[in-house]
C-alpha cells in the first residue's frame, strides 16, 4: 500500500511540475530581424527650445551602453557606414518646473520632463521600430541650506537618460512595437 501511495505521489508531482515548464521562457532572441548585428547610434538631435548642456550626448551614450549591455550580441557604432540598422533619436522637449515650495515660497523640488522620439531603420531605410513620444519625468531637490547646495539637475538628467535607454532598448530588443514583415 505504501509503495502505491508513494508511486501516486511521485507521479502527481511529476505531472504537476511538468505542466509548468512552459510558464517561464526567458527572452533570448531579439525582436529585430535576424540579419541585424550592428546598430549605428549617431548622436541624438536636440529640437527643444531651451538649451541644456550635453543632454543629447547623455541620451546617446546611455542608449549605446544599454544596447551593449542587453542587446544579445548586438554591436554598436557611431557611424552609419557598415551598420545593419540605424537608431535615430531626437529630444523633442526638455522642461523643468518647481513642484514643491518651501515656507518662504521658493521651489525646493523640481520636476524634469523630457520627450524624445526614436526610430530604427534597416539598410534599405525600412522602419523597423518607431516611437515618437517617449516621455520621461524625474524630480530633484534643492537643499534649503545654501552651504550644502548641490545642483541636482545634471544627476536627474543622467537618471532619465538611463531610464529612457532601458525602456527604448527593452522595447526593440524584446520585439515590442517592432513592425512585422508581411509575406
Amino acid at each position: 500500500m505504501m509503495k502505491i501511495l508513494r508511486f501516486i505521489a511521485i507521479a502527481c508531482s511529476f505531472f504537476l511540475v511538468s505542466g509548468f515548464t512552459e510558464c517561464y521562457k526567458p527572452v533570448t532572441n531579439s525582436g529585430l530581424p535576424k540579419d541585424i548585428h550592428v546598430i549605428a547610434v549617431p548622436g541624438f538631435q536636440f529640437e527643444a527650445k531651451a538649451l541644456r548642456y550635453r543632454v543629447e550626448s547623455r541620451f546617446t551614450d546611455a542608449v549605446s551602453r544599454e544596447i551593449i549591455r542587453r542587446g544579445n550580441g548586438l554591436k554598436v557604432q557611431g557611424s552609419r557606414v557598415g551598420a545593419d540598422a540605424v537608431l535615430e533619436g531626437t529630444i523633442r522637449d526638455f522642461s523643468f518646473s518647481g513642484v514643491l515650495l518651501d515656507s518662504q515660497g521658493r521651489a525646493r523640488v523640481y520636476e524634469v520632463t523630457i520627450v524624445t522620439a526614436v526610430t530604427i531603420r534597416d539598410k534599405s531605410n525600412k522602419i523597423l521600430y518607431d516611437n515618437q513620444n517617449f516621455t520621461f519625468r524625474d524630480s530633484f531637490e534643492f537643499s534649503s541650506d545654501p552651504r550644502s547646495f548641490f545642483n541636482e539637475e545634471d544627476p536627474a538628467v543622467e537618471r532619465m537618460a538611463r531610464a529612457f535607454a532601458e525602456a527604448a532598448v527593452s522595447a526593440f530588443v524584446n520585439g515590442l512595437g517592432v513592425k512585422e514583415e508581411k509575406h
